[in-house]
């Protein structure tokens, strides 16, 4: 049950924003097919990816600027 309502949580914050899954993967720099394995609950998410998801869900474009600045 959990795995489904982290799926349905990750789905409704992508499509909020407007983005298809290989705009918000590329937006918020994770892979595409990691993205939709959680969707499609293929794979349960680890919490910190959904702390992630949450922050996104609340501050895309200050996620989106903090990973622009971003070096490795």
């Amino acid at each position: 049950m959990e795995q489904a309502y982290r799926a349905r949580m990750i789905r409704v914050t992508r499509t909020k924003l407007g983005l298809s899954q290989p705009e918000f993967a590329a937006r918020f720099k994770m892979p595409v097919g990691t993205l939709r394995d959680w969707e499609q609950a293929r794979v349960m998410p680890p919490d910190f990816a959904i702390a992630y998801l949450r922050v996104i869900a609340r501050h895309p474009d200050m996620v989106e600027e903090v990973l622009a600045r971003a070096t490795v």
